[in-house]
């Protein structure tokens, strides 16, 4: 079925935010999302019955996207979650679903991050604003009238919020919001808390109720490693030396993704490609075929450039960024272990994605063991056992036919024959040195669950240079951080002349720069920034996107 005659255009959506969702990989609407999101855009209120992982969020965000008038810069959408971790992930999403869509913007507001830039932010016009009760009660604290133009009201996760102890906090909420709002209501129960809160706050409600399908896969072997997202591609590589595999399939999210990826992997000899929405269908089956018969080992995949893949060699799968829903995760390992053979997923897991790993244990009703990335001794001994496989048949038949020429070339050389296999064994090897010492000078990876955990937002203090703590800010300024570093080839002098030919600004308007190996940050006047970000949003340094965005430090 075709984007344009069916699929999440089918529903009425705004063709933006169908381009946006089929961008992140999804063809098909979830049975949540076909049965709720004709109701909400009708403007009924609503309640869901629906676990984690059926594809809830997006069944409330695109119909709340699709009803935001850009036009007007004041809060028009209150989605209500019970944690902080979920406020961050619906906000996230929301972020997604809008990216086709310019002048929307969304703020998440949770406890243990400043009050003031939450406040500013829903004042300076954030039409999204996703929270948690007990912070959205500070706020409104500070300032009843905030929420004053809010005409959609998500409770998601309601029966968390209640057994968190959110019941006062919601009806200060639901007294601080316009009465004709509509309001939707998602839980995965429905205790009597939860029908007393609808009777009293919502209008003649529709009901979905809806049972979660996926299937688990009990087959497959298998793993999660935690590690840092600016360690994803050393640890894969890391990985790579240990793993006995025959083919393997490296997911990511996006399309810049897969290219990076394949690129470090091909750079380090290993026969690797991308496949992304970008790349020819004639293309897409070369490289299919190519994964078939040997030509290559390794695709680096989107989720929508996988759909259908089908190759029975496929021994591993990774997933380098974690998918965005179960569903993608059931998918995604089931394409390795076909045909009854044996199969291995590893699921590479950043700190702030520990409650989706929880969700996909709760929802495939399996439980993903924790691996360990390997240490130097593990990746020595695989090298030299991968040396000595490669040399083992060589070996029997090398004496007798090749006797006369190491006597010579002994000869010639003046050397020993321990000596002259030394040479050629650095040669075999491309000059890599097999020992203990060498391996451990390889670039370093932080150990599993040693407390990083905001290496990028809040730069813990460690010798790094990735770990510095960011310098305090001046005053009237805010930070902003970009993707691009100094592996990419980049100065703070290119940042700051990039920022002052395409943002217009006086020099002495940007404040310190600060250049990391894989992030910069930068200091820009807070008033305005809005409209700075915008004008930057197509700015282009050493030929990539500069993405600048406020940089969150909670």
């Amino acid at each position: 079925m075709t984007q344009e005659t069916g699929g999440f255009a089918a529903l009425d959506l705004n063709p933006n935010i169908v381009a946006a969702v089929v961008a992140t990989g999804y063809e098909e609407p979830s049975a949540i999302q076909q049965q709720s999101i004709p109701i909400i855009l009708a403007g009924h209120d609503m309640i869901g019955q629906a676990q984690t992982g059926t594809g809830k969020t997006a069944a409330f965000a695109l119909p709340v996207l699709n009803g935001i008038d850009v036009s007007k810069r004041e809060p028009q959408a209150l989605i209500l979650a019970p944690t902080r971790e979920l406020a961050l992930q619906v906000a996230t999403a929301f972020e997604t679903y809008a990216k086709q869509m310019p002048g929307v913007n969304v703020v998440a507001v949770y406890g243990g991050a400043p009050m003031g830039p939450q406040l500013k932010a829903i004042r300076n016009g954030a039409q999204i604003v996703v929270a948690t009760p007990g912070r959205l009660c500070d706020h409104l604290r500070r300032d009843e009238k905030v929420l004053s133009t809010v005409k959609y009201l998500v409770l998601d996760e309601a029966d968390e919020m209640l057994k968190l102890g959110f019941m006062d906090d919601l009806e200060v909420i639901f007294d601080a919001i316009p009465e004709t709002r509509q309001t939707v209501l998602f839980s995965a129960t429905l205790p009597s808390s939860i029908r007393s809160i609808a009777e009293r706050h919502l209008r003649d409600p529709k009901h979905v109720k809806i049972q979660s399908k996926t299937q688990t896969v009990t087959a497959i072997d298998q793993a999660h490693l935690m590690v840092h997202a600016d360690q994803k591609i050393p640890a894969v590589l890391r990985l790579l030396e240990v793993e006995e595999f025959d083919a393997l399939i490296a997911f990511v999210r996006t399309k810049q993704a897969t290219l990076d990826l394949a690129a470090a992997l091909e750079a380090k000899g290993y026969k690797a490609a991308a496949l992304n929405g970008d790349i020819a269908q004639n293309q897409r089956e070369r490289v299919i075929e190519s994964l078939k018969d040997g030509r290559l080992d390794i695709v680096v995949a989107t989720d929508v450039a996988a759909r259908g893949l089908d190759v029975p060699r496929i021994t591993h799968v990774f997933n380098v960024d974690m998918p965005y829903d179960p569903e993608s995760y059931v998918h995604r390992i089931g394409r390795t272990g076909r045909a009854g053979r044996d199969g291995r997923a590893l699921l590479l897991v950043t700190p702030r994605e520990r409650r989706m790993l929880q969700l996909i244990e709760r929802v495939t009703g399996q439980k993903v063991a924790e691996a360990r990335l390997p240490g130097p001794q593990a990746v020595l001994d695989a090298r030299i056992k991968k040396l000595t496989a490669s040399l083992a048949p060589l070996v029997a038949e090398s004496e007798a036919s090749h006797g006369e020429l190491l006597d010579r070339l002994t000869a010639d050389l003046g050397c020993s024959p321990r000596a002259l296999a030394s040479a050629l064994l650095r040669k075999a090897t491309n000059g890599q040195a097999l020992n203990l010492v060498s391996v451990e000078r390889e670039q370093p990876l932080v150990p599993n669950g040693a407390p990083r955990e905001r290496t990028e937002r809040s730069g813990e203090r460690g010798g790094e240079r990735e770990r510095r703590a960011p310098m305090p800010l001046g005053e009237g300024r805010v930070r902003c951080r970009t993707a691009l570093g100094a592996r990419d080839g980049i100065a703070a002098k290119n940042l700051l002349g990039a920022i002052l030919n395409e943002g217009g600004l006086a020099r002495d308007a940007i404040g310190r720069i600060q250049v990391r190996d894989s992030f910069s940050l930068v200091e820009l006047p807070e008033e305005g920034l809005e409209r700075l970000l915008t004008k930057l949003k197509d700015t282009r340094v050493a030929g990539k996107q500069l993405k600048l965005r406020r940089y969150r430090e909670d």
